[in-house]
């Protein structure tokens, strides 16, 4: 038995979120946003964001043990981080540094349309490998780590630390699991050859969830880039297969692609060979698996928004497979979390715990 379910590291932040008001609905950016128009708002939340507390504290909810690995600075926002894992009894992962301060985003989510964010990476910048805390890696049965563009030690020299990382975490016979962000075109990592870093990477990861713009820029960035002008584009099925199927070609066992409210992708090399580790069971049927899930149907009458609701799939994804669901299952908790994600202003206070998303999926 090991002390801990998950260890999730990698990037911490505060998200800043205004509060649009209820029963707007917007059909693009420039409904919002139009110069010299003053938009009323009903208020500005505070959260936590990033994947070390968006898919921890999720993972929490869903009844794993977990360790949050994340770093932040001396200032007000780092304050507002230690409070409040504090009270989720989950802070004693987090280190404080006084070189940088706490990253933080603004998230602006108007009904109706996607979100965008404003990111200040703060101290997540100079996040490296000394402040993953490798005892509890050792005393754990997963490692989930995120989000590379936006840790830039991990993405110098095409992504040899990160290699590195997931390499030494695989010998300790712990799963790896790697999440993304997308990388801003105008900043350093958007000049990154990202195909080059994963082909580095991906033959240490285990557990590899993108979202399809994210698998795309960095898998497929020229197809990707004939795309974008593309307004409301949809991606084809088969675009979706043929970048999952990409990753697993580049060395990832289990490759699941978010694609937001079309649904869920997902593919896998070997999967049951990760029972080698003594970490998990899965049965023979995760290998060589190809399973797409329709999203489930939201009520848009309660959508709040979909912040982290990205970050709170995966962490249902990752507690299935710690729980040894099979694939089309743990499919299905993903995407009815991601769901479910809409509905919360605090993920880990109201998101639905684990029995009530197993008995709508058994209702399904």
């Amino acid at each position: 038995m090991k002390k801990y379910d998950a260890v999730i590291a990698g990037y911490t932040c505060v998200d800043l979120v205004p509060a649009f008001k209820k029963g707007e609905k917007f059909n693009s950016i420039t409904d919002v946003f139009k110069p010299g128009k003053l938009i009323e708002i009903d208020g500005l939340d505070f959260m936590l964001g990033g994947i070390v507390a968006n898919t921890g504290l999720a993972m929490k909810k869903f009844g794993k043990k977990v360790f949050l690995n994340g770093l932040v600075g001396d200032d007000f926002m780092g304050i507002i981080v230690k409070e409040s894992l504090k009270k989720c009894e989950v802070l004693d992962g987090l280190a404080t540094t006084n070189q940088a301060s706490t990253a933080f985003g603004i998230v602006l989510a108007p009904a109706g349309i996607d979100r965008f964010f404003l990111e200040s990476p703060g101290c997540n910048q100079i996040f490296d490998i000394e402040h993953i805390n490798f005892d509890a890696v050792a005393q754990s049965r997963l490692f989930h780590f995120g989000y590379p563009p936006l840790l830039e030690r991990f993405y110098l020299n095409e992504g040899t630390l990160l290699a590195e990382m997931f390499d030494k975490v695989q010998k300790l016979g712990v799963l790896t699991s790697l999440d993304f962000s997308l990388p801003d075109s105008e900043s350093e990592s958007g000049k990154v050859n990202w195909l080059a870093v994963m082909q580095k990477v991906l033959p240490f990861t285990d557990i590899f969830v993108p979202s399809i713009e994210e698998a795309m820029q960095i898998l497929m960035p020229t197809k990707y880039a004939e795309i974008q002008s593309i307004e409301n584009y949809k991606f084809p099925l088969e675009v979706i297969k043929e970048v999952g199927r990409k990753a697993v070609e580049l060395g990832a066992k289990i490759v699941l692609i978010k694609a937001g409210e079309q649904g869920a992708y997902l593919t896998t090399g070997d999967g049951a060979s990760l029972n080698n580790s003594n970490c998990v069971y899965l049965s023979k049927n995760w290998c060589d698996c190809d399973i797409w899930c329709d999203a489930f149907l939201a009520d848009e009458t309660r959508i709040i928004n979909a912040n982290g609701a990205g970050d709170t799939a995966i962490a249902a994804f990752l507690t299935a497979i710690l729980n040894g669901e099979e694939p089309a299952n743990a499919l299905k908790y993903a995407t009815i979390a991601g769901r479910n994600n809409l509905y919360c202003h605090d993920i880990y206070s109201e998101i639905a715990d684990w029995s009530d998303m197993t008995k709508e999926i058994l209702e399904k």
